[in-house]
């Protein structure tokens, strides 16, 4: 399935995108796609509902953030090879965690807000990974049975105040709107093996990154068992698992940083594709 949250920004409605790509209205049987509405359980009952039977949503929607209510939204550093070469870092031991500020998150084709003094915006691709049930001390056999879904998320990161404001990679990830995910979120069922994705970023119609999630240096499993050891997951929880190469801060001579005006486009093998464009906060 691919389940979506339609509507005005504080009016989300829960709907699904049918075989001919149509928009359905669910919210005559869950409140929102969020929380425990994600469990195996209630995915179940919904899988078994005849999308045709479901109300037709007319007009153009906006494609709010593809899960409401995120508790944590938990992202990987330098987790593909190829990326942290051209960074120039050394390949982790484990898996590098940093946070990503819930209210950072928009929808897909929302625009992307530059803050004020930014000079150093960069975008990046990700494999975003929905949890459905709550996680706790897992092993990476069983990790991927936690999963509700996938979904394209851009970890949208502010260079300068990433590493040159004195602290954590939370400074320049967390700035309003710089977390879009979405359009929807694909449940498990339909992605047969999520470390065999294509993963695309244009850049004003130019293409800046292509990469597979095959060359990620920790997988799916592996990221879920590691974070499940120093907390819990809880259903609605959001990784955002790492980049491949071809952001901005990696360009040789000289890095060629996000513009207003510019616009990304966001692309994931089964998961869909983003458009954002950029503008600069007043």
């Amino acid at each position: 399935m691919k389940l979506v949250r339609y509507g005005k920004v504080g009016k989300e409605m829960p709907g699904l995108i049918d075989a001919d790509g149509k928009l359905r209205d669910l919210s005559d049987h869950v409140s929102d796609i969020a929380g425990d509405t994600l469990s195996d359980k209630v995915l179940a009952k919904l899988r078994k509902l005849d999308p045709a039977s479901l109300p037709l949503v007319k007009g153009k929607q906006r494609m709010a953030a593809c899960v409401g209510n995120i508790g944590k939204f938990l992202c990987i550093g330098l987790n593909y090879s190829d990326h942290a070469a051209e960074t120039g870092a050394a390949i982790p031991e484990h898996p590098i965690l940093f946070m990503k500020a819930t209210s950072a998150v928009v929808g897909a084709n929302d625009d992307v807000v530059l803050p004020r003094k930014s000079k150093s915006s960069d975008w990046e691709v990700e494999l975003g990974v929905v949890i459905g049930k709550k996680c706790k001390y897992v092993s990476k056999a069983d990790a991927l049975k936690y999963v509700a879904g996938y979904c394209v998320s851009n970890d949208v990161s502010e260079r300068h105040f990433q590493t040159q404001l004195t602290g954590q990679w939370t400074k320049g990830k967390s700035c309003d709107t710089f977390g879009p995910i979405g359009p929807w979120l694909v449940t498990r069922d339909e992605i047969k093996d999520s470390q065999n994705l294509n993963m695309t970023l244009d850049v004003n119609g130019k293409r800046r990154q292509t990469g597979n999630t095959s060359t990620m240096i920790f997988t799916v499993a592996e990221i879920i068992e590691h974070l499940s050891q120093l907390m819990t997951l809880y259903p609605g929880d959001v990784i955002s698992t790492g980049t491949p190469p071809g952001v901005a801060m990696g360009m040789k001579p000289k890095p060629k940083y996000l513009k207003v005006g510019d616009r990304m486009d966001v692309w994931i093998e089964g998961l869909g594709t983003q458009t954002q464009n950029v503008k600069m906060d007043k």
